[in-house]
């Protein structure tokens, strides 16, 4: 694959994943009945869902500078998986196998733009074998 191949992927990747979570992070801050009332149903407290709404929204600026904040981006990629899995796993344990869906749908989507992330930002782990 190409680097304008990678680079499309991911800038539309990180697109629908701004998106997603952005949305998310604002309809938890807003108090939003549809959000509110299924992430209550999950057996979380509300100050979590402001927590989360927060983080998600912070998250979401950083992904949206491009080439800047690398190693942040690693942090706010991994926050995002924890999220998705704990979404999937408490929507199974609670629901059922069918709620599960969007959830399963947002970890191929960032996973596909983490892929594409790493092949236009190789990490580098020089300083580590060095003891730096």
């Amino acid at each position: 694959m190409n680097l304008k191949t990678a680079k499309t992927i991911y800038w539309v990747g990180t697109a629908l994943t701004a998106l997603w979570f952005g949305a998310s992070g604002f309809f938890e801050l807003t108090t939003n009945p549809v959000v509110w009332d299924v992430t209550l149903a999950l057996g979380y407290p509300a100050h979590f869902i402001y927590i989360l709404g927060v983080a998600k929204l912070l998250g979401v600026a950083v992904l949206l500078i491009p080439g800047k904040l690398l190693r942040l981006k690693e942090w706010v990629f991994a926050g995002v998986f924890f999220d998705i899995i704990f979404a999937f796993f408490s929507k199974l344990a609670v629901f059922d196998f069918a709620s599960t869906g969007d959830a399963i749908f947002a970890l191929v989507m960032v996973a596909v733009t983490y892929v594409m992330f790493r092949r236009l930002y190789p990490a580098s782990f020089a300083g580590v074998a060095a003891g730096q």
